[in-house]
């Protein structure tokens, strides 16, 4: 898996079909509240919608479907990595990326050599309640001198004018949900952000 410093997430695999063609290399399918055969549906349309564009599909928590599917790639969170069989994933060779928020957590992850580990919100969401605050870019710098050649995802809060700071910062990669899903034109703000991170691929 090559992680693309635009990191697209999607909540359908609608909203995926209309954008990973436009030139998207790293997307995250994370649907929540559907049935299971809701969400199998789902990930098999962003699987050959990803396969057909050369992306690299990341399924959110669903490991077990990921498995089954021949995804490649799985994100999860804390309270999923209390579940997940990590030696099936590694048998399998499907990458994880691990969510982190503070010092034990990320201790936590990387001892389990994750394909990547994320870092947020670094700024206020929109996305969801947080219990956690805005990290903030100082935080993000520290990530990454403990994550090492782990690449480090940014995530919460970013819009493009945020991109020199969160790179500057140490941050590999840029995870995108509210500020395309909420956008008046989907389309046209994914190619704002493929040309905005155009420098740091």
């Amino acid at each position: 898996m090559r992680l693309d410093p635009f990191y697209l997430i999607a909540g359908s695999a609608g909203l995926l079909e209309r954008l990973v063609p436009l030139g998207v290399r790293t997307v995250q399918l994370r649907a929540k509240g559907l049935t299971p055969e809701m969400l199998r549906s789902e990930a098999i349309r962003a699987r050959d919608c990803c396969a057909a564009s050369g992306a690299d599909l990341i399924l959110n928590d669903a490991w077990e479907l990921a498995l089954d599917l021949g995804i490649g790639a799985v994100h999860l969170g804390q309270e999923d990595m209390e579940t997940a069989d990590f030696a099936a994933l590694r048998r399998e060779g499907v990458r994880y990326g691990l969510s982190t928020h503070d010092e034990a957590e990320l201790a936590r992850a990387l001892a389990l050599s994750p394909a990547y580990v994320a870092l947020g919100p670094i700024y206020p969401t929109r996305l969801k309640a947080m219990k956690w605050a805005p990290q903030g870019l100082d935080r993000l710098a520290d990530w990454k001198a403990l994550a090492g050649a782990v690449p480090l995802v940014a995530i919460g809060g970013l819009v493009p004018e945020r991109l020199a700071g969160v790179f500057g910062a140490g941050a590999d990669s840029a995870a995108v949900v509210t500020d395309i899903a909420q956008a008046p034109d989907p389309e046209a703000r994914v190619r704002t952000w493929l040309a905005a991170t155009e420098a740091w691929r």
